[in-house]
């Protein structure tokens, strides 16, 4: 039997351990991560493998500020009151750092609130509500992913360019949708003003009667089609406007429709000649976008999805900004992602001071038919910085930011 060890031994011991404890916990930087995982499997399980591709290339250069970048992933189950309730579970619990992530504008809206009360930093990835960084803005939470008003306002000068004067427009009926309504007819009067919107269709989000929307847009008789749904909206709405002829002889305008995480599911459903936002991720033809192409199909064997840039290009983006800070401290945060540039996938981009919204931009293209598919073959490349209102705008919405 051995000995038992006298107190001063003990305590020595149990001070090892406590220093051994510390000496890891600071080997890696802790990151929360919050997302709708089970709800939105299309769109984050890229989102998922992006990051992870980001954070391998960052640790395999050494992490950042000596440390190895680890993320804890929880997921939101797309409900606000469950996103702020992880989110406290991962700071007092898991002690990360600071949070990142979420898709969805009202849980974005949420955890942007949450990391003001909580006084936390919080790098939003892809919430396109732009109350978010506007009108709920405050100085804790940035965006990555340009949101509804840069979305809407890309496509306006190519919906200009066709000359139309009667369009009809539809939209899920909340927050994404209403602004992108309310932007795209602000901008496109602006450059065509004697435009006219003969009807608006503004079904519940998963609640689509395409057959319904389809007749009454018909009805209308617009020379042109403004579309904002998206997911399995806009898969019924694709296939009934094509059984019943809706898009024949008319042009269509949609938002996000040139994403594959959208265009895949429709099959050789897909509209063509559709003028979209999305993601031509084979014909990009700049160094940054094809090193990411080749190390994420070297990965995981697989094409990638918007969601994977914006996953990696998160990841990069907080890694530059824990750089540039020195520190994780989030005062030192929200002064080092003032003005902070970093590269993605799309190239360079910068946090605006004045609204902490990212640069990050988007292409603008039309819908193809291959090979029994939809796919989006090119694209024009819009800068974020040139698709948001003006200064004076921005200053009046974050007049409250605090």
């Amino acid at each position: 039997m051995n000995a038992p060890r006298s107190a001063p031994v003990r305590l020595l011991a149990a001070s090892l351990v406590l220093a051994a404890s510390t000496v890891f916990a600071q080997d890696t930087i802790k990151i929360g991560e919050i997302n709708s995982y089970k709800a939105l499997p299309q769109n984050l399980v890229p989102y998922r493998q992006g990051w992870l591709l980001a954070q391998e290339e960052i640790n395999a250069a050494g992490g950042v500020l000596g440390r190895k970048m680890e993320t804890i992933f929880r997921d939101d189950n797309a409900n606000p009151g469950d996103a702020v309730r992880v989110a406290e579970e991962l700071l007092t619990r898991e002690k990360v750092e600071l949070l990142s992530g979420v898709t969805l504008s009202h849980v974005g809206l949420a955890m942007a609130d949450f990391a003001r009360q909580r006084k936390v930093f919080f790098l939003a990835s892809g919430p396109l509500t732009d109350k978010v960084v506007w009108d709920n803005g405050n100085r804790y939470t940035y965006r990555l992913r340009s949101g509804t008003y840069a979305l809407a306002a890309s496509v306006v000068p190519e919906a200009a360019k066709l000359k139309k004067k009667r369009w009809a427009l539809i939209y899920p009926n909340y927050e994404y949708g209403q602004a992108a309504a309310a932007a795209f007819k602000e901008n496109l009067k602006k450059l065509q003003p004697d435009v006219e919107f003969v009807a608006e269709q503004a079904p519940p989000l998963g609640k689509v009667d395409a057959g319904a929307i389809t007749q009454a847009i018909a009805d209308a008789k617009p020379d042109a089609i403004f579309n904002a749904l998206f997911g399995a909206d806009l898969i019924k709405l694709a296939r009934e406007g094509k059984t019943r002829g809706l898009f024949e002889g008319r042009e269509v305008v949609s938002l996000l429709t040139g994403e594959p995480e959208y265009l895949d599911p429709l099959k050789d459903d897909a509209p063509s000649g559709w003028i979209v936002t999305g993601y031509p991720y084979a014909n990009i033809d700049t160094p940054e976008h094809k090193a990411f192409l080749a190390a994420y199909q070297k990965k995981y064997n697989d094409y990638p999805r918007l969601n994977s840039v914006v996953g990696y290009a998160t990841a990069k983006a907080l890694a530059a900004g824990i750089q540039k800070a020195g520190s994780t401290d989030t005062e030192k945060l929200i002064a080092s992602f003032k003005d902070l540039q970093f590269t993605s996938p799309f190239g360079p981009v910068v946090f605006r001071p004045q609204d902490n919204q990212s640069t990050l931009g988007i292409f603008v293209g039309r819908t193809a038919i291959k090979d029994g598919k939809g796919v989006m073959p090119s694209g024009t490349y819009i800068d974020g910085s040139k698709l948001q209102p003006s200064e004076e705008v921005i200053r009046k919405l974050r007049s409250n930011a605090s």
